[in-house]
Order: C-alpha cells, then sequence, then structure tokens
C-alpha cells in the first residue's frame, strides 16, 4: 500500500506542493516583492507565506487563487507541471514585466488589435502615491480638456454617504476596497469621457487595477520620496512625519514595492521640481502624443 497519494501524472502531491513553493517564491523575487508586500497584497499570512514558499503549507484553491493575484500570476502557471508551454508562458510574462511600457504597449496592441483605445474611450486616470499632484493636475487637466474631473475618494463618500475615514473606521480596508472597485466601475460605466484621480494603493488591488488598466489611459505621476512628502505636509497634514522618525524609508519602501506596478500605466509623468503650469503643459502634450482623445 502507498503512503501518499498519487497525481494522475504519477506526481506525488507532496512533490506538487513543493514545486508550488518553489514557483511562489521565485515570482516574488523576480518582482522584488518582499513577504511582508505579499502578505498585505494577498490577505495571506507573512508565517503562512513561509510555509507554502518552503513546501509544507496546503494552501486552499481560495488562497492560491489571492497569492496569484497579488504576484500577477495565474494559479494554472504556478501548479502546471514543467512542460515547454508553461516554460514559454514565463519567459514572456518576466520579459514584459521587465519591458518599457511603450514596448508593453506595442506587444498588447499586437496580441489584442480590437480590444484597445475604443474600449478607454476618452477616460483618463491618474495613479501615483498622494502628493505626486493628480487632484491638482488631474482638475486642471480636465478644464482644460473641457471634461469632468472626479476624484474616486469623493464618488466613495457619495456612494456610501460617508467621509472614507468613517467607512475604514466601520468596514475596514476590505469594505474599503469593495466600495472602491464599485466605484471604478460606475464612473467608466457614466462616463464616455472625464479625468480621474484614485487612491495611491488602488494599484495593489489587481481586479480593480486590470479594471482602470482597459477601460481608462492611465498616466503614473510620479515625483522623489521627498516631495511627495513636502507636499503632503504642505496640504496641512502633519501625520506623515509626526512621531515617525522611520516615515522617509516607509515611504521609500512603499514606492519601490509598487513601482513595477505602476510602470503599467500607459504613461508616465515626473513632476519632480517643475511648476504645476510646466507640468500641466507636459501632461497636456503626453495625452495629445499617445491619442488619449484620438
Amino acid at each position: 500500500m502507498q503512503n501518499e497519494s498519487t497525481l494522475a501524472d504519477g506526481e506525488t502531491a507532496t512533490a506538487m506542493i513543493r514545486r508550488l513553493g518553489d514557483r511562489v517564491r521565485q515570482a516574488r523575487e523576480n518582482n522584488g516583492i518582499p513577504r511582508r508586500v505579499l502578505s498585505e497584497r494577498s490577505g495571506v499570512s507573512p508565517r503562512y507565506l513561509a510555509q507554502i514558499e518552503a513546501g509544507e503549507g496546503n494552501i486552499s484553491i481560495g488562497l492560491l487563487h489571492r497569492v496569484a493575484e497579488a504576484l500577477g500570476q495565474s494559479v494554472e502557471g504556478l501548479i502546471a507541471t514543467n512542460d515547454a508551454s508553461v516554460r514559454d508562458s514565463a519567459r514572456v510574462a518576466d520579459l514584459f514585466r521587465a519591458a518599457s511600457p511603450d514596448t508593453r504597449q506595442a506587444v498588447l496592441r499586437l496580441l489584442a488589435p480590437d480590444s484597445g483605445m475604443e474600449t478607454k474611450a476618452h477616460r483618463i486616470c491618474l495613479v501615483g502615491l498622494r502628493g505626486a499632484g493628480k487632484s491638482t493636475l488631474g482638475a486642471l487637466l480636465g478644464q482644460a480638456l473641457g471634461l469632468p474631473f472626479v476624484e474616486l475618494n469623493q464618488e466613495i463618500e457619495r456612494q456610501s454617504g460617508m467621509a472614507v475615514e468613517e467607512v475604514i473606521a466601520l468596514y475596514g480596508q476590505e469594505g474599503y476596497r469593495s466600495l472602491e472597485a464599485q466605484a471604478v466601475t460606475l464612473v467608466a460605466s457614466g462616463h464616455q469621457a472625464v479625468v480621474l484621480a484614485v487612491a495611491g494603493g488602488i494599484v495593489e488591488q489587481p481586479e480593480t487595477y486590470a479594471t482602470l488598466l482597459n477601460r481608462f489611459h492611465t498616466v503614473w505621476l510620479k515625483t522623489s520620496p521627498s516631495e511627495h512628502m513636502a507636499r503632503v505636509r504642505a496640504q496641512g497634514d502633519e501625520r506623515p512625519m509626526a512621531g515617525n522618525p522611520e516615515a522617509m524609508e516607509q515611504l521609500k519602501t512603499i514606492l519601490t514595492s509598487r513601482e513595477a506596478l505602476y510602470e503599467r500605466a500607459g504613461g508616465q509623468l515626473d513632476t519632480s521640481g517643475v511648476t504645476v503650469e510646466t507640468s500641466l503643459a507636459q501632461l497636456l502634450a503626453l495625452v495629445e502624443e499617445n491619442g488619449f482623445l484620438a
């Protein structure tokens, strides 16, 4: 009698779990994602992730799906046997992640020529951390283009009838993210032409971010960590630095962990060290050059 069950191809369940653990670890390391960050994105504890990567955790399909999404992987790719098609797919995925935004857009146009610009209409979404200029430039861009400007958090407040801080206090981050996803869909459905500004962490929600990328022309507004912090404080918010000498290092860690996600946007604009007027002119040029309103 065998002491361990085997799969259809004769592979033991233990071997499959070990292979899965290796692939989760490799995908996390290839993307430069600390285990703590993967835990925050997937909702799976760091301790359990460590067990999975060591080949000791018998993960459920539901949790595996969340881990795969947080890594930008498919469940099939993580569990499939080592055949040539899986290796080729993984190689293509790695190359795509390492490619420039322009190259990624070119690849997507080649692979899906009929699913591009028309589904995004004249909708533009600004992504990036707080302090990059999303609200300021978003409002000015809307005025310059004659488009309505929407801040997603204000849309969430309108839907819920309470301030975002109250939503989070009452329903937690999970409740807020659910309302955030609904708000993105409602804005996309209700506007053929709009400028939207979203919260910085939305890129860590795979399904919501996918909706943004599919339904909006996205632009990553970025600046240096010191300018991020200075602009937030200039808005009268001293919380980032108050009693927290490690705030700047934490900010840099967040920027690093999200960089690959922000780079999936259709365009990028660095607002460091330039006036609002210059940034607006550059943003208008970017919109024109990329045909976002063509």
